[in-house]
């Protein structure tokens, strides 16, 4: 296999940037959230610049989340820019910390040329969801070979239409990817006839030299040219599970920034280790809060 190695001055990252309207006991909060989002913070909260590609409104909400991301010091590009409303998120928290998701979202891209870039990581709503979905799929199409490519599909059923077209989307976008990571409820939604370590495997065969996917508690397995892995998850105490994922993600493209490919697929269970860890990390504290890297390498 020929190395792989990070390129180019920062991280991209496309899609979605909204806000959580997060239900809890009786409460209702508000905090910047959408996992492409989430996961341009994590990746810089691990001290890797970051750009983030997305759409914003032209309102209070918008203002809040550019000034959200320039705290966490993700480079907001200026076609992310745009007019309306800004998107939201509500999810609803239970008893045992799993959320469920209801959408008010309008998803489009200004035509953008990102330049060099060392890895681009996309997925998600924006991914799926029109008129922004085929833009993302042509800008990851365009940008693969130049730079390393991360996916995570982010299943959300209720803003898909077929599954025949998604499932489409999903294989022609995984076979531009370095990394494919799904939940094990991604994978069973778009695969939903076989086992978890066959779809790995599967997905993989679709281009990428690693597929991981995340099993909640049970940790995570990956397949890769050397065969299939698992690694255990964490134990924590678990106050909400909403940016577990894409805390696990973060991980994940921090490691190809800094090892590259081939070393990454050498060293995938130290590399899903990490990732488990941050996802603990994650899990542990109440809203999308990505760890630190002093945090993770503690």
């Amino acid at each position: 296999m020929t190395d792989r190695t990070a390129r180019g001055p920062a991280a991209l990252v496309v899609g979605e940037a909204l806000i959580d309207i997060v239900e809890h006991d009786g409460a209702v909060e508000e905090h910047v959230g959408g996992s492409p989002a989430n996961v341009a913070i994590g990746l810089a909260r691990l001290e890797h610049p970051v750009r983030l590609l997305t759409r914003l409104g032209a309102d209070e909400r918008a203002r809040r989340i550019a000034d959200a991301l320039g705290r966490e010091g993700v480079e907001l590009l200026k076609q992310s820019r745009g007019d309306g409303a800004t998107s939201t998120a509500r999810a609803r928290i239970s008893a045992d910390g799993s959320a469920e998701y209801t959408f008010d979202i309008d998803w489009r891209l200004q035509p953008c040329d990102p330049g060099p870039v060392a890895l681009v990581h996309t997925g998600s709503i924006a991914l799926f969801l029109e008129p922004g979905g085929s833009q993302v799929l042509e800008l990851l199409e365009s940008l693969a070979g130049s730079a390393l490519v991360t996916l995570d599909p982010n299943i959300r059923p209720s803003l898909l239409g077929g599954h025949a077209e998604a499932l489409r989307r999903f294989e022609r976008a995984a076979a531009t990817a370095d990394l494919v990571k799904l939940s094990d409820e991604d994978a069973e939604w778009l695969y939903p006839t076989f086992p978890l370590e066959e779809i790995a495997e599967r997905v993989r065969r679709l281009g990428p030299s690693v597929a991981v996917i995340t099993l909640g508690g049970e940790g995570a397995l990956a397949s890769s040219s050397a065969g299939t892995v698992h690694v255990p998850a964490r134990p924590i105490k678990v106050v909400d599970t909403i940016s577990a994922g894409d805390s696990f993600m973060a991980s994940l493209a921090s490691s190809l920034l800094e090892r590259g490919l081939a070393k990454v697929t050498a060293t995938l269970p130290e590399v899903l280790d990490r990732a488990a860890h941050a996802a603990a990390i994650a899990v542990s504290v109440a809203g999308a809060n990505p760890p630190l890297r002093a945090q993770l390498e503690a």
